[in-house]
Order: structure tokens, then sequence, then C-alpha cells
């Protein structure tokens, strides 16, 4: 098996089999979106050729659905909640046509309209054939992995989010996987990775505060807490800003899509699609391509706009004490130890 980019891996890399996981940070598939969505479901409307291809070089692809998928539902409790993300049934179609195999639910706009919304959109995605975790009918199947396999490798995928506490799911009630972060990682997050961690696993997070530039402390220390229970690549999200990478863990993938007003500090508009290299030991390397998200539509930065990205991802990893080289319009990352 190759790299995931038709390659054998060379020099400092693993000399096992590998493959390539590409994940991507929130994709909102609502409002604008939605509209679009409505008249056309060709992935082609909504990324270029240069990100469906980056995608299309991965072994498997992840993102973070942060919208339900259905044409059902009423807006939960609209006076205290600004957004609601909904997407038509067609948004599964198009996932599914961009190579998309799972995405994790566990956010704060899964339950936008309601839990028949959200069944709907398990529902939906179930029938494209996309995998699902961090959100179910009832409490265990919320927290219930979902294994991804390509060859021999196996990956286990769990999905969480630290808010809201509204949205979490009971013995009774569909929600998601809901972990108090603020207040310590839950034995019950801890102790499933740890009945996993004979094999890879995946935690993706949805995690911290909007419109940060860094981790805040407490989402720093989950991290810690999770790849000492065994998590072999953790995956955060939810600032809607990259944040930087240390050791196994993505802090923040950034967005992949949406229609949102752009922060012209931040620039949430600006992000990375991250391709993880791993092998039946673990993540080896990350190699990160830079993107831009105009409206309702992604495609690959250009000169300028990569610039950009790779000063502030260099100075982001840097402050967590990794090290960012650039490859071939890429920017990449050493997961695994030189020594190991």
């Amino acid at each position: 098996m190759t790299d995931g980019t038709g390659t054998t891996p060379g020099a400092g890399e693993s000399a096992l089999p590998t493959v390539t996981l590409a994940l991507a940070g929130d994709t909102m598939l609502g409002r604008g979106v939605a509209e679009r969505l409505r008249l056309s479901a060709d992935p082609a409307d909504f990324f270029d050729t240069g990100v469906r291809s980056a995608l299309s070089r991965a072994d498997l692809v992840l993102f973070n659905l942060e919208c339900c998928v259905s044409d059902r539902g009423r807006r939960w409790d609209p006076m205290r909640k600004a957004f609601h993300f909904r997407a038509p049934p067609q948004a599964a179609a198009m996932l599914a046509e961009l190579g998309v195999h799972a995405v994790t639910l566990a956010n704060n706009h899964a339950l936008d309209y309601g839990h028949e919304a959200l069944l709907d959109t398990l529902d939906h995605l179930a029938a494209a054939g996309i995998r699902t975790v961090g959100a179910g009918a009832d409490l265990a199947r919320a927290w219930e992995p979902a294994e991804l396999k390509v060859g021999d490798l196996r990956l286990a995928v769990l999905g969480v989010t630290d808010h809201p506490p509204e949205f979490a799911a009971t013995e009774r009630r569909p929600g998601v996987a809901y972990a108090d972060l603020g207040s310590g990682v839950p034995d019950r997050l801890t102790s499933t990775i740890g009945s996993l961690a004979a094999g890879l696993v995946l935690v993706c997070v949805h995690w911290g505060p909007n419109m940060t530039s860094k981790p805040v402390t407490h989402v720093r220390r989950a991290a810690r807490a999770l790849v000492k229970a065994g998590a072999s690549l953790v995956a955060g999200h939810s600032a809607h800003v990259f944040h930087g990478v240390a050791g196994p863990v993505l802090y923040d993938l950034g967005d992949l899509i949406d229609d949102y007003i752009v922060d012209p500090e931040l620039r949430n508009d600006l992000g990375l699609i991250f391709l993880v290299t791993l092998d039946e030991r673990g993540p080896v390397r990350l190699r990160a391509v830079p993107i831009a998200l105009d409206y309702c539509r992604t495609r690959i930065a250009n000169d300028l706009e990569t610039r950009w990205i790779r000063a502030r991802f260099t100075a982001a990893c840097a402050d967590l004490g990794t090290e960012v080289r650039s490859e071939a319009g890429a920017l990449t990352v050493d997961l695994r130890p030189p020594a190991d």
C-alpha cells in the first residue's frame, strides 16, 4: 500500500504499509450552501478541481458535518440560539460523490432542527454509505465508535463535543455524545478509548470557543488526557480557525465550506485540508494543503493566500513546539519522533 499519494514512502517515512486519512473541519451545508444544493448536488459546484483532487488521493476521508440533513424539524430554541443550519437530503449524495467515508456529528448544530431532523440525518447519510459518529438515536448509539478499514489497517473513530449540554443524548432521547471537558475528561470517554487502544483510535472533538487563534487551557488539558488514554490521533474543531499541531493532536481543523462573514484578522476564510499518513503503529506524517473559502465554494489557495496560511500555521505550530516544512505547495509536519 502507498502513502495515499501514489508514491512509495521514502527516507524518513514509515517502512510499514501506510494509508492516508483526509481530515477537514466544520463543513456547514446549510443556509446559502443549502440553497445551492437544492439546485445541484455536483461536488464540482462546491469544491474546485484542486480540492477534489487532494481528497481523492486519500484512502479515507472524514469531515465534521456542522448541520443536520433533513427537510423536517423546527428550529431549536430560536430565542436563544442564533444560528440554525440544515442541509437538504441532496447533501448526503454530494458528500458521497466527493468521496467522504465518515462524518462526526458531535457538535453544536446536530440538533438545530430537533430530534426528528437528527434522525433523518443519520438515515440520509447511512443510505449514502457514509458512516457517522458522535450522535445517535440514544445514548449508547451516540457514543458508539465506527470502524474504518483499509486493507489490514483498522481505525476506530469516536466523536464527542463539549457543547452544548442540552444536545446530549440520553437513554431515551436522540442527541450527541456530550462530554463536559471543561470539568475534565469523563471516565466514559477514557474507558471507551482504552477499550479500543489495541488498534488505532481517532478521537474527533468539537471543543472550545469560536474564533480563537490557539487552543484554550481546558482543550490542551483534555488533549493530553485523550492521548494518555490511548488515542492514536486527536482531531479538533470548533474555532472556525485552524490551530497548530502538537504530536498526534491536531488542535483545530478550521472550516471547510460555509457562507460565513469573514474576520479580517483571524481570516476564517483561509484554511487547510489535513492529510495524515498512518501505519499500524499510528500517525507518521501530516501534509496540510492550503485552501480558500469563497461564498459557498472552496478552492485551493492562491500564492498570496498560501503565504498567509503558511506564516500563520508555522507560528501556531511553533507555539506548541512543532516544526513545519514547506514541500511542493503543502505544509508538512512529522507526527512521529525521529528516533522512533
